[in-house]
C-alpha cells in the first residue's frame, strides 16, 4: 500500500433504487436538490479529495440516459463509469467491484468506498476520515450514537449503546474484492459491505465518527430537510461542512 500522500481510492455510488417511498415515480437520486441533482452532491464532496479521482455509479438501465446527461452537465471533469445494478444491494456492489477489478489487481487502487447516492450530505471531511482509516486499518464505517431506548411504558430500555451505521463505507481494495469473489462462489448475500468483508476476511472494520447531517433521502420530507441544511450552512468544499 502506498504512503498517505499517494493512496488512491475509488468511489462506488449506489443509485439503482427507485422513488416510491420518496413520493416520486422517478429515481430519487435524480431529483433536484439545491441547484443540482441528489446524485452529484456526493461526487462533488468526494472528489475534492485528491485521493478520489475514480467514480463508479450503479444505475438502473432505464435511468442510463438521464444519468449520463446529469453527469455531463454537473460532473464533466470527473472520471465516471456506469454499471447496471444487481437484484440486491450486494449484487450491485459486486457489479461495481467487477468494474474496478483490473485497477485493483494492478495496484492502482488502495481503497474502495461504497456510498448510498441517496445520502447527498456526506461531506468531504467524512470521506477523508473513511479513506484514511480504511487505508490504515483495512476497513472503516461511519457510525452515530443514538439516545437510549425506552419501553412503551417509559421504563429504561437495554443499556447497550444504540448506533446508526452510515455510508460511505471504505475498505482495502484487494480485500473487499476477494471477499465478494468468495461470496459469489458461496452464494452469500450480505446486508451491507461490512457484513461481507467481516465474513470472508480478517480485516478489522473500524468505526469513525459519522455526521449528524448525513441524512438519507427516503421520504418526501427528507428532501426539504436536505434543502434547509444546505441553505442554512455555509458549505466550504475544502471541509465539506459548515464553517
Amino acid at each position: 500500500m502506498r504512503t498517505t500522500g499517494e493512496r488512491r481510492a475509488a468511489l462506488v455510488l449506489l443509485a439503482a433504487g427507485d422513488g416510491r417511498r420518496s413520493g416520486h415515480h422517478t429515481n430519487k437520486v435524480l431529483l433536484p436538490l439545491a441547484g443540482r441533482r441528489v446524485l452529484t452532491w456526493s461526487i462533488r464532496w468526494a472528489t475534492v479529495l485528491p485521493a478520489i479521482s475514480r467514480v463508479v455509479v450503479v444505475i438502473r438501465e432505464q435511468d442510463r440516459a438521464e444519468v449520463e446527461a446529469v453527469l455531463d452537465r454537473e460532473a464533466p471533469d470527473v472520471r465516471v463509469s456506469l454499471v447496471v445494478g444487481g437484484a440486491t444491494r450486494h449484487g450491485s456492489e459486486w457489479e461495481a467491484l467487477q468494474e474496478l477489478a483490473p485497477e485493483i489487481e494492478s495496484g492502482e487502487l488502495d481503497v474502495v468506498l461504497i456510498h448510498d447516492a441517496a445520502r447527498p450530505l456526506a461531506g468531504t471531511d467524512l470521506f477523508a476520515r473513511v479513506v484514511a482509516t480504511a487505508a490504515a486499518e483495512g476497513g472503516a464505517i461511519p457510525v452515530r450514537e443514538h439516545g437510549s431506548l425506552v419501553g412503551l411504558d417509559g421504563s429504561p430500555g437495554p443499556s447497550d449503546r444504540v448506533v446508526a451505521v452510515q455510508t460511505p463505507q471504505g475498505f482495502a481494495a484487494d480485500r473487499v474484492l476477494a471477499a465478494y469473489r468468495q461470496a459469489a462462489v458461496d452464494g452469500f448475500v450480505g446486508t451491507d459491505t461490512a457484513s461481507c468483508v467481516e465474513r470472508y476476511t480478517d480485516v478489522p472494520v473500524c468505526g469513525v465518527d459519522g455526521d449528524v447531517g448525513n441524512i438519507k433521502i427516503t421520504f418526501p420530507e427528507d428532501l426539504f430537510l436536505a434543502e434547509r441544511l444546505l441553505a442554512k450552512a455555509d458549505w466550504d468544499l475544502s471541509r465539506g461542512a459548515a464553517s
